[in-house]
């Protein structure tokens, strides 16, 4: 007996052949669990992904249900694909579902998950989210590109109180902040095997993460020791980080520590980047695919700003047919595909299946919002459908979730709506458009990149015309 102890080689096969029982025969269990796909020893599901992976897990759920339950390593996670699913999550049990999971890379760079869409919930959060929702020629033209540079010049302006991008230094916070944003969609796989941890370390992955965490920090500080260094009369407009460090000197509680003031404005600016600058790229893709769609939103958006300079609140409120396009594009083109994930706070029955303690949860948004149970020829891009329909993006309507909803909805859909809504008016305002290359809009690729944000996999490249 001493011997077998004593002997590592024995000690390996052991553990390996208990993990491959745990695998293949896990133990019975009198829970009514959803159905899963089988799975392998280890890896669990992770090999049924794939690059685009809330399209294989639509094809998964279409077999397995819309509440399935699949194995990301040792994780259990549950899959979330149609709107009575979402329904039952984000509204039903709501706070049962309104944490999120301890991911390393959240922990990392996101100031040890005190953001609000990482942190966990309870009364921090609270108080942290109210924060943020009160304050908060004929040549060709990569519209790709564009959005993203406009979108990170907007973001940068509104939370930070000045634009980066010019120059070699602007260089580098450009190319920092989407290194930031790539690891963010990124997987550790010491969150889902924590044995195989030493894989992170050994691929050169966490060194990677400490980079650019170490680099993110050095230039939130900077940015913090700026603003705290100028006079307050010399502050044309209050930025998002002047709103915060004032909020600080009133804060007898200590909600607003540094620490939290840096979460906020990383969570302020990854929400409001990538993700607009997709909803934006789609939206203009579909609308050249789609000539007389195009053709329309441009009639009535010219109709509604004709003789003036600048566009009001006003004026948007009345584009109601821009405003369907809009909707229509983030129904098949949700910018998150798969929802931020949550995860279970306590055992819970949800629509007749027991989900355990700490069981993630992925929502597919992407694969609601192509339901032919709720929608009519659900791959068709048809704004007219949300003509004279209540159904909106805002938490309530299940059907179309690209936002999230509950408690951990997206805080920022005011700024990214308002950012959409402005810039959509004034590019179909003021140009005309076609594809780049004499391209023929039935061949414009429409093909998704892998990525957290689902980008087109190839860039928008048109050509505008001054009107």
């Amino acid at each position: 007996m001493f011997s077998f102890l004593s002997n590592p080689y024995l000690w390996s096969l052991f553990i390996i052949l208990f993990f491959i029982k745990r695998q293949f025969f896990p133990l019975k269990t009198s829970k009514n669990l959803p159905p899963s796909p089988p799975r392998l020893p280890i890896i669990g599901n992770f090999h049924q992904l794939g690059s685009l992976y809330h399209q294989f897990l639509q094809s998964l759920a279409l077999r397995h249900g819309p509440l399935m339950l699949i194995h990301l390593g040792n994780v259990p996670t549950l899959v979330v694909s149609s709107a009575e699913a979402a329904r039952e999550i984000k509204k039903t049990h709501d706070i049962i579902f309104a944490s999120r999971p301890e991911l390393k890379l959240i922990k990392k760079l996101l100031y040890d998950g005190k953001t609000v869409s990482g942190s966990t919930y309870g009364d921090h959060w609270r108080q942290l989210k109210s924060i943020m929702v009160l304050q908060e020629g004929n040549k060709s033209v990569n519209l790709s590109d564009l959005f993203v540079s406009y979108t990170n010049k907007v973001t940068w302006q509104v939370v930070l109180g000045r634009k980066y991008g010019e120059g070699e230094d602007g260089k580098k916070v450009k190319q920092l902040f989407k290194d930031f944003l790539l690891m963010l969609g990124s997987f550790s796989i010491a969150d889902y095997i924590p044995y195989l941890a030493w894989v992170d370390r050994v691929s050169g992955f966490d060194r990677k993460v400490e980079r650019i965490k170490t680099e993110i920090d050095e230039f939130v500080e900077g940015v913090l020791d700026k603003h705290k260094m100028k006079p307050k009369h010399a502050i044309e407009h209050e930025s998002f980080v002047d709103i915060l460090l004032n909020l600080q000197k009133e804060d007898a509680a200590g909600v607003l520590d540094k620490t939290n003031i840096k979460a906020l404005l990383l969570d302020a600016y990854s929400a409001g980047t990538d993700t607009t600058a997709t909803v934006l790229e789609w939206v203009m893709a579909e609308l050249l695919k789609n000539p007389v769609v195009m053709k329309k939103a441009q009639a009535e958006v010219r109709e509604i700003l004709v003789g003036k300079d600048g566009i009001t609140e006003e004026d948007i409120e009345k584009m109601t047919y821009l405003k369907a396009v809009i909707k229509e594009t983030l129904r098949l083109h949700p910018p998150l595909p798969m929802l931020v994930p949550s995860v279970a706070s306590k055992d819970v029955k949800v629509m007749g299946y027991d989900i355990p303690e700490g069981t993630s949860v992925m929502t597919n948004a992407w694969a609601i919002g192509r339901d032919p149970k709720h929608w009519d020829n659900p791959e068709e891009f048809r704004p007219e459908r949300f003509l004279g329909s209540n159904i909106d993006f805002k938490g309530h309507d299940f059907e179309l979730i690209p936002f999230g909803a509950g408690r951990r909805i997206c805080p920022g859909i005011t700024l990214a709506m308002t950012t959409n809504e402005n810039l959509l008016a004034t590019l179909i305002n003021k140009f005309d458009w076609k594809l780049a290359n004499e391209e023929k809009e039935e061949e414009l690729d429409m093909s998704e990149s892998p990525g957290v944000v689902i980008r087109k996999r190839v860039p928008l490249l048109v050509v505008a015309i001054p009107v």
